[in-house]
């Protein structure tokens, strides 16, 4: 649905590159690379939102690396919106409130880097979480947002030794218990 909206596929990618995880710093080059698309189509969307105050842009070295500022007063809003367009609302609905005592779900793998993808790899951090009615539950959810679901499922205490033992992935939080 959202392309209907935002009809240029660069500045969709850029989108869910730069909103999906507000960590997400890139340079021209390895957007290019990373989307398959020019760099003049590249800089032009990147020139757009640094305009519009969407992003914010910094040195390192000889590389102008970009990423979204979250201090925009939109930002909170396209955040939404992408999280919604990716179906993780979906997800949180139709899982998280069903599952018993899950305090924390991350998202890790391309989407948590902002990379679109068919598959979503979900991390759920709780007690006594049940396996086999998650698994029904991740069946239905697919079906909602059109995507393939991974998860893996930790108590507390194997979820800090999991962190501790992954070099280039930070995990990104979804949700978390009040």
């Amino acid at each position: 649905m959202l392309e209907a909206l935002v009809t240029s596929k660069t500045r969709m990618k850029m989108l869910l590159k730069f909103f999906l995880n507000s960590r997400s710093e890139a340079y021209l080059r390895s957007l290019a690379e990373e989307f398959g698309e020019s760099t003049n189509s590249i800089r032009l969307e990147l020139n757009k939102f640094e305009d519009a105050g969407l992003l914010t842009a910094r040195m390192q070295g000889n590389k102008k690396l970009y990423k979204a500022n979250s201090s925009h007063p939109l930002f909170p809003d396209i955040h939404n919106i992408i999280l919604k367009h990716v179906g993780v609302d979906h997800i949180i609905e139709e899982i998280v409130n069903k599952l018993g005592d899950v305090h924390k779900v991350f998202l890790i793998g391309d989407f948590a880097k902002g990379i679109n993808s068919s598959i979503m790899d979900l991390i759920f951090v709780g007690r006594d979480i049940n396996k086999t009615y998650l698994l029904n539950l991740v069946e239905k959810a697919e079906k909602i947002i059109k995507r393939k679901l991974r998860f893996m499922v930790f108590e507390p205490d194997e979820f800090e030794d999991y962190k501790n033992n992954i070099k280039n992935e930070e995990p990104l939080l979804l949700w978390q218990s009040e």
